[in-house]
């Protein structure tokens, strides 16, 4: 590992001060976990400070899903008090996107860095188009999710959630919608099912990495310790800003917005997919 100058820790740190702004407010403006943002901006960070190049993404999907869990718990408390979490679909949905998560942190252990970011271009290009070109139906209809639906949902959004380091709702919100939630339910139902995805996450990366022997500066498996710290105050703080915004604002166009957000952060890791 390159030993960075001081110069060099002072703009990583500011890097991921700035980043982890606009990623706490998305986290509860959306119901999101904030790693579709953390995520890449971790993965330049790591890039940066000389770390070994086949676990980068692993790093940034650790480091991603411990940020997630306190942000989560501050964005699901603040919808809360809006009435809008449905802790029963959390309660018998939970246990299958865990599940997925499990099987999706074993696939993403067994992968070098980059088909991890071609997996995590793909998707995120879907999810995209998803948001840019599905229209929005615009009555409520009546909630209806069976068990096998639930099971179906579930395990492949915690599947597709876990390579990536992301809390899962930017498939979930549609996938609640479909089933008939309105739409800050579903923001708000999909956040606290992000918290159960990071958890699960982080312990499997933490456990993963450790299994692995990665022995990564100041981390614990995949989990860096410092990045840690400095993003989940702040991502916390904002979470509870932009869950109280996410009632008042026009979610049409926010959804338009962030999924052109999305376009811009597949094509930024296509681009590092050609370039290794």
């Amino acid at each position: 590992m390159d030993i960075l100058t001081q110069s060099e820790i002072i703009y990583l740190i500011f890097i991921m001060i700035i980043t982890a702004i606009p990623a706490g407010f998305a986290a509860g403006l959306f119901g999101i976990g904030g790693g579709l943002i953390t995520v890449p901006i971790l993965f330049y960070i790591f890039s940066n400070s000389g770390i070994e190049t086949a676990y980068l993404m692993h790093l940034a999907v650790g480091t991603s899903f411990g940020i997630i869990i306190p942000t989560s718990i501050v964005s699901v408390s603040t919808h809360h008090q809006h009435k809008a979490v449905d802790f029963n679909i959390v309660k018998g949905y939970g246990f299958f996107v865990a599940s997925g998560v499990i099987l999706g942190t074993i696939l993403a252990a067994s992968l070098k860095t980059k088909p991890l970011i071609l997996f995590f271009t793909i998707v995120v290009y879907i999810l995209a188009f998803y948001l840019l070109f599905l229209k929005e139906k615009e009555e409520n209809l009546d909630v209806k999710m069976s068990l096998p639906a639930r099971i179906i949902a579930g395990i492949v959004s915690g599947f597709i959630s876990a390579p990536m380091g992301i809390g899962g709702a930017v498939m979930n919100v549609p996938i609640l919608k479909f089933f008939g939630y309105p739409i800050n339910k579903a923001i708000g139902s999909a956040a606290a099912i992000g918290f159960v995805i990071a958890l699960f996450g982080a312990v499997g990366f933490l456990i993963s990495g450790s299994y692995l022997n990665a022995n990564l500066p100041m981390s614990i498996g995949f989990l860096n310790i410092p990045a840690f710290l400095i993003f989940f105050p702040i991502t916390a703080f904002m979470a509870r800003l932009g869950a109280k915004a996410s009632h008042r604002i026009n979610k049409k166009k926010m959804t338009k917005y962030f999924g052109l957000f999305l376009v811009v952060i597949g094509t930024r890791f296509l681009y590092e997919y050609f370039k290794l």
